[in-house]
């Protein structure tokens, strides 16, 4: 792997960046969890959230569509092409139901490395904002693809099957560039803080917000680059749909001894302190234990409040305290293996594996119910079998090492890695 080969390290990990993650390595199998499928069959499975009268909603990013298409954020590779097939989904008595369809998406031709609906929240009055997703350089957006809504903020009405934008995040990456890298967006995730949303970009690396009436968009902060020692890259023959995340066929690895990788936030909670705490992906080549999660206080400066996982995808907080951490694979995603775990933060900073493997694929963003039962939606790089677990026992056994790396909370696309398959039929 030669310097060149990292220059563009932003913009291919947006492409890659459907979903990924693994786990801390000071962390140990030791639960007791058990779940079940409560949704199955999904296509490019996201976010989740409960609305206040206790129903449950999940995005899905669909599998593009027919329309324009846009190069991938490396400029390597197949395009992303443009369909309305993205999709919001409701939960309700063991059914599962589209209730908000004709959504945006973009996405590989086999229907991975989706960029479409990859969050919804719901305000205090019910109402419910959707993330759209995008995943390449706002550039080609609105040239190649017309006017659409990948990289925005909406606010949709069910009932019409319709929706307004709120804000225009890929726009605002485009035009101000806050961190100065190259230009892409990939937002993922995002909060409602009263009468703001804060939203992270994967693409851009920052936190932004905006308010509910679509004005006062800014950065609150930028995320700093990675500085890898002695970094370990895939294996030359690594299949892969971006050519430039792996070395050539037959070419030697002889990486650099430090190695600039882009951070890649990938979601965002509001802690009992009232600071924002963003998850962190990571970017090539994925580092186990490279993970981390920060805090940003109110004066905008970010720290790192967690460290030692790996490819994190989403945070949530519960009513006690404690943070739970989601990682879409224990161990970097190119090795091939996608057992992924949800990871308990105690406010004393005890950390405990609720679930690890046994099932748990791949998982791309949790929510915690009013039963205190731990929601995550699974699989969610294949389309077409993206589901919803209830993990219904979240007492298991602290982990020995559990608290290395961590300060007390009271101190306060993968697509690219599976065999292309036949889809399912999309309803």
């Amino acid at each position: 792997m030669t310097n060149d080969k990292g220059q563009n390290m932003k913009q291919l990990t947006i492409t890659f960046l459907t979903f990924c993650v693994a786990a801390f390595s000071g962390i140990k199998a030791a639960s007791a969890a058990s779940f079940s499928v409560i949704a199955d069959g999904l296509y490019n499975a996201g976010g989740l959230s409960f609305s206040p009268d206790g129903n449950l909603y999940v995005t899905e990013a669909g599998i593009g569509g027919s329309g324009g298409c846009v190069p991938p954020a490396s400029g390597q590779g197949d395009s992303l092409c443009y369909g309305t097939s993205g999709a919001v989904s409701k939960i309700e008595n063991g059914k599962t139901e589209r209730i908000l369809t004709g959504l945006p998406s973009i996405a590989l031709p086999d229907g991975t490395g989706a960029g479409g609906p990859r969050d919804i929240q719901f305000d205090p009055k019910g109402k419910p904002y959707v993330l759209i997703g995008y995943g390449a350089n706002p550039t080609f957006r609105d040239r190649n693809l017309g006017d659409t809504d990948l990289g925005k903020i909406i606010a949709p009405d069910f009932k019409t099957n319709s929706w307004t934008s709120v804000a225009d995040l890929a726009n605002y990456e485009l035009a101000n560039n806050p961190d100065g890298g190259d230009v892409g967006s990939n937002p993922l995730g995002f909060v409602i803080d009263g009468n703001k949303l804060v939203a992270v970009d994967a693409g851009a690396n920052d936190l932004l917000s905006v308010n509910t009436g679509d004005s006062n968009l800014q950065a609150l902060t930028t995320f700093p680059e990675d500085i890898l020692t002695n970094p370990i890259f895939p294996p030359s023959d690594t299949p892969s749909n971006e050519p430039a995340q792996v070395p050539s066929q037959g070419e030697a690895v002889r990486g650099p001894s430090q190695f600039a990788t882009q951070p890649v936030p990938s979601s965002v909670a509001k802690g009992p302190d009232g600071a924002y705490y963003i998850s962190q992906f990571t970017g090539f080549p994925f580092p186990e234990g490279g993970a981390k999660i920060y805090r940003v206080g109110a004066d905008g400066k970010s720290s790192v409040f967690a460290d030692g996982f790996t490819q994190l995808t989403d945070l949530q907080f519960d009513p006690a305290g404690n943070l739970y951490a989601l990682q879409y694979a224990n161990q970097s995603a190119w090795k091939g293996n996608f057992d992924g775990s949800v990871i308990k933060i105690a406010p004393d900073g005890t950390r405990t594996t609720l679930l690890s493997g046994n099932g748990l694929e791949s998982p791309s963003a949790l929510t915690i119910g009013a039963d205190g039962a731990v929601y995550v939606t699974n699989r969610g790089d294949r389309p077409g079998f993206g589901q919803v677990l209830r993990i219904e026992d979240t007492k298991s056994i602290p982990e020995p090492d559990s608290a290395l790396g961590v300060l007390a909370i009271a101190a306060l696309s993968v697509g690219w890695l599976h065999k292309k398959k036949e889809l399912p039929n999309l309803p």
